[in-house]
This record gives structure tokens, sequence and C-alpha cells, in this order.
């Protein structure tokens, strides 16, 4: 049979035990989900690409050429106006270099960024996580935890395109 003082400390550790794990767990479920990284993309639909040169207000962060491409959800959602959840959205962003002979070709891979839509893992942001991939590492990530103020701040100005900036070229 347990003391009065050795209940207390039962207690007491039991309450301390609950308050640790309970912070824990609202720790991880208010952390945003890991955006994984898109393997095959480059197989996916092509949506556009352009290319942004010095002069642009985006140069110092975006320049470069971009591809943008789509899976089959995020393609449905191009032509729909409204990305379902499954859809993902590559924008790969590559060094654009001018030759001697006038010609512009891709240079090295500055970062894929990567929106998937989960309107449940995502609700803070749009449905929509966000992430960016350095160069050509599938694994170093450039955008993390700060996904509302490095992407979706930006995102919010295309909040009736469901916070897509491009579309689709028929």
């Amino acid at each position: 049979m347990m003391n009065n003082t050795g209940m207390k400390k039962l207690a007491w550790s039991l309450l301390v035990a609950g308050i640790v794990s309970g912070t824990a767990v609202m720790g991880y479920a208010q952390s945003p989900a890991r955006v994984a990284y898109p393997d095959g993309y480059r197989h996916w639909a092509h949506v556009k690409s352009m290319v942004i040169e010095k002069g642009h207000p985006l140069f110092e962060s975006f320049g470069g050429i971009h591809h943008i491409y789509a899976n089959a959800n995020a393609l449905r959602g191009y032509r729909s106006g409204k990305f379902a959840d499954g859809s993902v959205i590559v924008f790969d962003l590559l060094d654009a270099t001018r030759t001697n002979d006038s010609a512009l070709v891709e240079g090295a891979r500055k970062v894929l960024g990567v929106m998937h839509k989960n309107s449940r893992l995502y609700a803070s942001t749009g449905g929509w996580g966000y992430e960016g991939f350095k160069g050509d590492s599938r694994s170093e990530r450039v955008v993390g935890a700060k996904a509302a103020e490095a992407c979706h701040g930006c995102h919010t100005a295309q909040k009736a395109k469901d916070y897509v900036f491009s579309s689709y070229r028929k």
C-alpha cells in the first residue's frame, strides 16, 4: 500500500507526464506536415515555361528559367479552376545563361518548388503545403516551417485562383 506522500508523488508524476505528452502531441499537430519531394515530376504535364530576367521585381529571388509541371489532379484543377486534394504543382527554377550565339539556355537548378494540396493538413495556408528543395538535392529543404511567410504570403494574392499563379496554356 502507498502512503499519502507516495500518492502525491505519483499524482504529480502522472500530471507532468500528461502535460509533457499533451504538449508534444499539440506541437506535432500544429507544425506543418512535410511536403514530399515529387519523384517523377518531369513525366507529368508541362504547364508552361517562362524566364524572369534582370529588371523584373522578382529577379533577385526568382531570376532564371521556370518550368511548371502538374500531376493529373493538378492538371484537372488548372482546367476547372479548383484544385482537389492530392494536386501537386512543381516550379523548377534554373539559372538562365546567354550563349555567344544569342541563345538562352538552362544552367544549374537553383530550387525545385513544390505545392501540395491537402485541405486538412495545410488548412492554415489555404489547403496548400509548400516546400523548396535546394539545387538538385532531394532532401535539403529551404522552406520548412516558414511556408506561411516564405510562400503563402505571396500566394494569397491569387486566392481567387485557389492560390495558384500559373495558368495552363492550351
